[in-house]
């Protein structure tokens, strides 16, 4: 069960901001956010996951917005904003601080359990939608580029009932074959 206190936002653009000081600490601590000028700025996937959870209660000047509403603004900027958000929820909900990828196609940089703020982030992981085409030589470069980094690269698939399975992914090697494309376009 979270233990995440019950926190009021305000939603400035399309993203929440929590002003009280000492929900801002507690909150940090455990993975939420981005400080900036003394507030917290959740980003959209953690803002749906603590409405989802009714750990939040997200303002729009004095109108209330639930989950439906955020999940519809984000979708208007961000076509996958679902698939993050039941990665982002699966992962919180086994124990993991999860917190935005830095590029290289990672939706997410995972923690292990009980090391955030102590070490970097042992996991980058990216989602796929079950059945989403993804070129072999794209999937080969991301997973180079993660393993350079020292991470463990992991696709993260939401399967067509919504739930998330995960594959753990080391280095590939593909060779193509040019002797044998070059002998079947000869005449």
């Amino acid at each position: 069960m979270d233990d995440t206190p019950i926190v009021n936002g305000e939603m400035i653009s399309d993203q929440a901001c929590i002003s009280d000081k000492n929900l801002i600490h507690e909150l940090e601590l455990k993975g939420y956010g981005e400080i900036e000028n003394e507030k917290l700025f959740l980003k959209q996937f953690e803002t749906l996951y603590l409405l989802y959870t009714k750990r939040l209660i997200l303002k729009k000047i004095k109108k209330q917005i639930d989950f439906d509403t955020f999940m519809s603004i984000c979708q208007k900027t961000d076509s996958d904003i679902l698939t993050k958000f039941l990665i982002y929820r699966d992962l919180r909900n086994r124990g993991y601080v999860v917190k935005d990828g830095f590029g290289f196609g990672s939706d997410f940089r995972v923690y292990e359990r009980g090391h955030f703020g102590e070490k970097g982030a042992k996991y980058l992981v990216f989602g796929l939608n079950e059945g989403q085409q993804e070129k072999m030589g794209n999937l080969q470069k991301k997973i180079e580029d993660i393993t350079h980094m020292g991470k463990e690269p992991i696709i993260a698939v939401i399967d067509r009932r919504g739930e998330v399975i995960y594959y753990k992914i080391n280095r590939m090697n593909f060779y193509e074959n040019k002797a044998r494309l070059e002998e079947s376009f000869q005449l």
